[in-house]
């Protein structure tokens, strides 16, 4: 107990304590020393007794679900006992990259497949504006379509395409590959752009600085995105929670960049051409060819290093069907590498110790974190209506040994993610999306090869309210089971001291998280075709002979909002003036205290709008969670 109680001390002064700290393992280790205790009683005192054939049979399963996941868990909390920012490294190799007599070529491939018009040339033109020297952009083309071969064209990129799609997108790289090493300048790096990522001006200049060491293979940055992911935008909480995707990019990766684990995540990146070579092009034997790129690099002593800067902004997925088709995706492809000749059970492929750890690491994410979900949603089910006792335990052993680890697992990883990782909104990203990663999992387990490339749909229309009926109808149906099951355990009179009161309330918490589910399957329409990016910048603005001065609230490709009154009514023609560029407009809404200009539609204006949204000035992702208004929000979501 008085253990106990100075754990419970120190976790409560986290909220004190900067996550970069040097105190940072301390509470890791108490978190670590918690759970050991935890699944010791889970282990030797909670199983019900061998005699009740069937209780016994669940039980086991469910405690081995639980090793598995907790087993991640344990890996992750020692992977992010340590984190590395490479941005000093940058402004230290500056002088290197600026007293080179050429600088590095870089070929800049421009993955695409059936993406718009639209998509494309905006990550075009943003391409071709960084302030790099010395580039080539590459319009790799799976599509085969003409009017894209003549819109690269007219914008300077070089096109290219092939006779069929073999291995999709590793394939159209391999093919450039090809093509590249043959011209009379073949280039030193490569760098791998996803049609919907335009890069930032200094990208390149930025992530080229890293590879003063020559043994250094791969340069990864992370993905912000311009857009809300589904859940952030069907729960209408765009402004208070984060994208998915912040936790591993922010968190994360540079924790195992730290541990020498960082990995390639394809869009993105920048690597060596030589090494790519050496390797044979990029691996085809897994859907995520970037992440086995690594690992094939590693063997011929080439490192990737992670640098943790804003430097390009991309779509992320804009519905639940392509949210759930990118992770299960993600999910197969890993199956396929631990299943391959580079998994972390073969130990004559030359891995590292520390890479087969953190192959391990996610290879228990992808099955016991989602594994665990389903289990916990059916466990009090099967408890409450059929009887089943996966779990023996009181009311006064679960506050003893349960609550303890479960009270520091979410202080200590909320504290480390800088809130990114919360109860409820992490079951519900995972709920969402657990049958078809489980199923990816074992697919790719027992059948490996032969697996196609799933490609994640970007833009098309967002203008109408969609519903997804089936994954709605399969959390209903769980979510009638839930409360059939709180409903009989009340007739039933629950005693306080029995394990059922523990399946009531596990089942209260799961009807909460189905709640949030059956919302998130629920898309609302999107009217903007270009989305807002806050940040207050200088403007001045003529209209109707008169000079003013406001700041922006937010910007869009198609125009920005300013703070202060109007200088004319509504239709008025205007000029303005921001970040040193002078550009026409109309004034399209007013209101006391803010009025929208909508900027005009010639290309230059277009461009001058794009290469400003995709400057880095401006913000689109939650940078503090705020934990009292997302309350307020999903409570406005469940009730409205």
């Amino acid at each position: 107990m008085p253990a106990a109680i100075a754990g419970s001390l120190l976790l409560v002064m986290l909220q004190w304590v900067p996550r970069n700290s040097r105190w940072r393992l301390l509470p890791i280790i108490v978190v670590l020393a918690l759970t050991g205790r935890y699944l010791a009683w889970r282990a030797f005192v909670t199983l019900p007794p061998f005699g009740n054939h069937v209780d016994f049979f669940f039980g086991i399963v469910f405690l081995s679900i639980e090793v598995v996941a907790v087993s991640g868990s344990a890996f992750s909390y020692i992977t992010l006992s340590r984190s590395r920012n490479r941005s000093a490294d940058v402004e230290a190799n500056k002088a290197w990259l600026a007293s080179l007599e050429r600088p590095p070529l870089v070929d800049v491939f421009i993955c695409t497949y059936n993406e718009e018009r639209e998509i494309l040339e905006r990550t075009m033109l943003g391409t071709l504006g960084m302030s790099y020297p010395n580039f080539r952009v590459w319009v790799l083309d799976d599509g085969h379509r003409q009017w894209l071969s003549e819109l690269a064209r007219s914008h300077g990129c070089h096109y290219l395409t092939r006779s069929d799609n073999a291995h999709a997108k590793a394939g159209n790289i391999n093919n450039a590959l090809r093509h590249v090493a043959t011209l009379d300048e073949p280039p030193d790096l490569i760098s791998i752009l996803d049609a919907d990522f335009v890069p930032m001006r200094n990208f390149l200049s930025r992530a080229v600085t890293l590879f003063k060491d020559d043994d250094v293979g791969i340069v990864q940055t992370p993905q912000h995105f311009i857009n809300p992911d589904p859940i952030q935008a069907n729960l209408k909480a765009t402004d208070v929670w984060p994208d998915e995707q912040r936790y591993f990019f922010d968190v994360l990766m540079p924790a195992k960049d730290a541990w020498g684990t960082a990995f390639c995540c394809g869009t993105s990146s920048v690597i060596r051409f030589n090494a790519l070579k050496k390797a044979g092009g990029m691996p085809t034997d897994s859907v995520t060819e970037d992440y086995l790129t690594t690992l094939r690099l590693k063997r011929l002593g080439f490192r990737t290093v992670y640098l943790n800067e804003r430097l390009s902004l991309g779509l992320a997925p804009e519905g639940l069907k392509e949210y759930v088709t990118q992770r299960s995706r993600w999910c197969l492809g890993f199956a396929q590498i631990v299943r391959g000749q580079d998994g972390p059970f073969r130990f004559d492929n030359g891995l590292e110790l520390k890479d087969r750890i953190s192959l391990i690491e996610s290879m228990l994410y992808w099955s016991g974190a989602y594994m665990f979900r389903v289990a916990g949603i059916l466990v009090p089910v099967l408890y409450l209506l059929f009887d089943i006792h996966a779990v023996n335990v009181s009311v006064t052993d679960a506050i003893a040994y349960f609550l303890p680890y479960y009270l520091s697992t979410v202080i200590v990883m909320s504290w480390l993610s800088g809130q990114r990782i919360l109860p409820i909104m992490t079951d519900v990203s995972q709920l969402l999306s657990a049958r078809e990663i489980l199923m990816a999992f074992f697919v790719g387990l027992v059948r490996p090869k032969g697996q196609k490339f799933k490609v994640t749909a970007k833009g098309g229309d967002r203008s109408q309210r969609v519903i997804q009926w089936q994954m709605m109808a399969r959390f209903g149906f769980i979510m009638v089971l839930t409360l059939a099951g709180v409903i009989y355990a009340f007739g039933e009179k629950v005693s306080l001291q029995d394990s059922s009161v523990i399946a009531l309330y596990w089942s209260w918490y799961n009807i909460l998280v189905l709640t949030i589910a059956m919302l998130s399957c629920i898309e609302s329409p999107r009217l903007r075709r270009s989305e807002r990016l806050r940040g207050v910048l200088p403007v001045k603005v003529w209209a109707d002979g008169r000079i003013g001065d406001f700041k922006t609230a937010d910007v869009s490709l198609g125009g920005l909002r300013l703070s202060g009154s109007a200088p004319a009514p509504v239709g008025t023609e205007v000029e303005f003036e921001i970040e040193h560029m002078v550009l026409k407009g109309r004034i399209v809404r007013v209101s006391s205290k803010e009025f929208a200009i909508a900027v005009d539609t010639g290309e230059d204006a277009q461009v001058a709008m794009m290469q400003l949204v995709y400057s880095g000035n401006l913000e689109s992702a939650v940078k503090r969670v705020k934990k009292r208004k997302l309350v307020k929000k999903l409570a406005y979501r469940v009730f409205e």
